[in-house]
């Protein structure tokens, strides 16, 4: 089930639905919009928040809009208040990222097959919805974005920022939407594995070498026996590819 028919279901639970399931589940997927073609709902219930959308701006500015807006048949928002609120911001404040992500300021969207106006419980429930549904990002995807945002500057800092700092922890709980004690675990568990791998490695390497000795003590005093001339003729390309795992390992 994709998120946007999380979207839905959520809204069907919560409203009956005057138009069939049909018609709402029509909707197309990878489509555009021009950003002045976005019309605004009459009825929209979330007060932005400017903290929110200058923060929200800043990861687009980097990332991209990761999650599309979602607009009804006649171009209406019905989901992606703070998300369309960051897109105009960016694009009066950071042009040149603005142009980047959003050629020819066409703009990602979702369109639902419902009239909002007409349809105004429905479309409540599912901007509701919409925020109650958000993608669960794994670990993995947390900690990749992590990474794109630390290339393009946003530091991991302890208490206050100094002026000029972009901090990577509040960033990312406006991208992904978990709190911070979970993105800390999430970051936390990939120093471990990190840690874990670079001890298996050095143990790996450790064995190698002693392995290594071994078999040079093996040539210092040479077997006599038929099996053991057999293994002094292969000695030497053994030792070679043991001396070169050594190296890249």
């Amino acid at each position: 089930m994709t998120d946007l028919d999380k979207i839905i279901a959520a809204a069907r639970a919560k409203q009956p639905l005057s138009s069939s399931p049909e018609q709402i589940n029509s909707f197309s997927q990878g489509s555009t919009l021009l950003l002045d073609e976005i019309q605004p709902r009459s009825q929209n219930t979330r007060t932005l928040n400017p903290v929110h959308v200058e923060a929200l701006a800043e990861s687009i500015s980097v990332l991209g809009l990761i999650e599309p807006l979602v607009v009804d048949k006649q171009k209406r928002l019905l989901a992606g208040g703070h998300r369309l609120a960051a897109i105009i911001h960016l694009k009066t404040h950071q042009p040149t990222a603005y142009h980047r992500h959003f050629p020819n300021e066409q703009i990602p969207i979702r369109s639902l097959a419902i009239d909002a106006d007409q349809e105004p419980d429905l479309a409540l429930q599912i901007e509701v919805a919409e925020n109650e549904q958000r993608r669960d990002y794994t670990p993995t995807e947390v900690r990749e974005i992590a990474a794109r945002l630390k290339a393009s500057g946003y530091v991991e800092v302890q208490g206050r920022p100094k002026k000029g700092q972009k901090p990577l922890m509040p960033a990312l709980a406006v991208v992904v939407g978990k709190n911070l004690r979970t993105i800390q675990r999430y970051l936390s568990e990939d120093t471990i594995s990190i840690r874990s791998s670079s001890l298996k490695s050095t143990t790996r390497v450790v064995l190698l070498k002693q392995t290594l000795a071994k078999l040079k003590q093996i040539q210092s005093d040479p077997p006599t026996t038929q099996g053991g001339k057999q293994l002094l003729r292969i000695l030497p390309k053994v030792m070679t590819l043991i001396e070169q795992c050594i190296e890249e390992d």
